[in-house]
């Protein structure tokens, strides 16, 4: 599968046979809604990382003790969605054959469909807990079922009732937040004050953990394609980083910066190192 690596994630210089986890970018933002331009960021984040430390203060963990290999970014035909998609799926599977952990810089939130396809066929029992500005719950956008708007919906498709778990949600219509209150997710509108009621629900079972970056409010992460005031602030990320490293996490992306929007380069910067945090835990 041809991939594109100029630069490496700061730390994350293991070989694929030695690694644990595998990084790796998926540059399409096909489906963006508003602004696009989140294909630039895992390029943006892997020369921003250089200016992070590999050791984290908040987890007390080294990256570089941690075998992390980053694969570059996958090529892609822009102007084909689904082949987008099966390139992903593809790669993730080969990720998790090999017993790696994934965990995919996007992107717009369309690619995190095809990884949770694919550890779901791995791990039947899978959760996935998604922290979004959005509920991403419609059943289609202007006519399309598959787009950022979607994705949890059609995650939703094939995992069902119970298995979702929503955090920091403050947009959407209204029919998406009155289906998420029929118990169809756990939706913890605004903030993550429940949190620790999902960890109890979830135990040990596997968890996919996908992070739409604008869950951070857009006075301290304006580069993002659907910019929402409200947001968390960095301190609560790492909070949460914290609450949930404890749990059985199998797989994870971060998605949705849209570096050109911030030419100031503080939304790659958060993005780095949540990025190296979520590593971390992994």
């Amino acid at each position: 599968m041809e991939m594109f690596n100029q630069y490496r994630f700061i730390g994350c210089d293991a070989e694929l046979e030695e690694s644990k986890v595998v990084l790796f970018g998926a540059p399409y933002d096909g489906t963006s809604s508003f602004r696009p331009g989140s294909r630039f960021a895992a390029s943006k984040i892997r020369i921003d990382s250089y200016g992070l430390e590999t050791y984290s203060p908040y987890l007390d963990i080294e990256l570089e003790e941690n075998k992390v290999y980053d694969a570059g970014d996958l090529s892609f035909s822009f102007g084909n969605r689904d082949l987008v998609l099966k390139t992903i799926g593809d790669f993730v599977a080969s990720v998790t054959e090999a017993g790696k952990k994934p965990c995919m810089i996007g992107g717009e939130h369309l690619v995190s469909l095809p990884a949770i396809e694919v550890l779901h066929r791995k791990y039947p029992d899978l959760m996935v807990i998604h922290f979004d500005a959005h509920t991403d719950l419609r059943a289609d956008y202007m006519g399309e079922p598959l787009s950022h708007a979607t994705v949890i919906k059609r995650i939703w498709d094939f995992l069902g009732d119970g298995r979702i778990f929503q955090f920091g949600i403050r947009s959407g219509l209204k029919e998406e937040f009155d289906w998420a209150d029929a118990g169809h997710t756990f939706m913890n509108k605004f903030g993550y004050d429940k949190l620790d009621e999902a960890i109890a629900i979830i135990k040990d079972k596997p968890v996919y953990l996908t992070i739409d970056l604008d869950i951070l409010d857009p006075s301290i992460f304006p580069g993002t394609g659907t910019p929402e005031p409200g947001g968390i602030s960095f301190s609560d990320m790492m909070q949460i980083i914290r609450k949930i490293s404890g749990l059985n996490i199998v797989g994870a992306d971060i998605v949705e910066l849209a570096p050109d929007y911030d030419p100031t380069g503080v939304s790659t910067a958060v993005a780095s190192k949540i990025i190296r945090e979520v590593m971390l835990i992994l």
